[in-house]
């Protein structure tokens, strides 16, 4: 049987985001997974009270923050990451692949000189790739769709799914970014559940379906035969046409353009200008065809 970390999850009301502690309480080791910086985009203010309240979490537990993990470039919110390895020391990782997210959105916001080659992160993870969080074995998975480089990290007997499957009654993530794909979707869909089916599945987001209190903790099992969207589309082809179908019908979330160029450079805010301000640079008629919120 796989070894059983302990996960505590963070739910943030603001972006509906999950984040993540996953423990070896033995070990006394963690890591902190996709976790989140407050920003509020009508006063254009920063915060760091998630981080903070994870930072306070670890700090009780007695635990040595091991890694801190990113499972994609995150469009509806600011990663924390920068921020926790500056006050942990932990060395920050997310998929290889963020290359090609980078290069894409580089030219996007027109920054020539960004250097799209990862190095913002203290480790890129290939798939396949093996680690661990004190004596818990972990490894990744490439999961591909809703973005270019979004990972499974395996650790013990959970995997931390990012956004590929929701909450049974939520189905599954919108794979219409710039890059995403819905084929590729089903198919890291169609591998996380090829894992045991007693495997606790952690997703990174909850909207809270008719009003619900916050989930996000379900099995491989559970998904296989609950999940709105996979226990009714069977085939490929009828899960691609109803993901199409439906994300026409979805608005762009509403910080994708501030958040990009922050998580692109792994969590860190634009330098500061002449004025001692920072500033995020918002390009505008880049995504058409979205629909409008009413």
């Amino acid at each position: 049987m796989p070894a059983r970390p302990e996960v505590a999850g963070f739910y943030d009301k603001r972006t509906g985001s999950i984040q993540y502690v996953v423990a070896d309480p033995e070990a006394g080791q963690c890591a902190i997974v996709d976790p989140v910086l407050d920003f509020d985009e009508k006063s254009g203010w920063t915060a760091t009270a998630n981080a903070d309240a994870i930072l306070a979490f670890v700090a009780d537990k007695g635990y040595a923050v091991e890694w801190i993990l990113d499972t994609h470039p995150h469009a509806d919110h600011f990663s924390a990451a920068d921020y926790l390895k500056r006050k942990t020391g932990a060395p920050t990782a997310t998929g290889e692949k963020v290359t090609e997210v980078q290069k894409l959105w580089k030219g996007f916001y027109n920054w020539p000189d960004f250097p799209a080659d990862g190095s913002q992160w203290d480790r890129l993870f290939a798939d396949g790739d093996s680690f661990a969080i004190g004596g818990i074995p972990a490894r990744v998975m490439f999961s591909p769709g809703h973005t270019l480089s979004s990972v499974t990290f395996v650790i013990g007997d959970a995997a931390f799914v990012h956004d590929t499957l929701f909450m049974p009654d939520s189905g599954t993530a919108r794979a219409d970014f710039p890059g995403g794909s819905a084929r590729a979707l089903w198919a890291s869909i169609q591998a996380i559940l090829a894992l045991p089916d007693e495997t606790r599945l952690f997703t990174g987001h909850d909207y809270q379906p008719e009003g619900r209190a916050p989930l996000w903790e379900s099995t491989v099992a559970e998904q296989k035969a609950r999940n709105t969207h996979m226990a009714r589309y069977r085939t490929e082809a009828e899960f691609v046409a109803a993901r199409e179908a439906r994300d026409r019908t979805l608005p762009m979330p509403r910080l994708i353009l501030h958040a990009l160029q922050v998580n692109i450079d792994g969590g860190r805010l634009p330098k500061p200008e002449d004025n001692g301000r920072r500033y995020l640079k918002i390009p505008l008629d880049l995504l058409e065809g979205a629909p409008w919120d009413e």
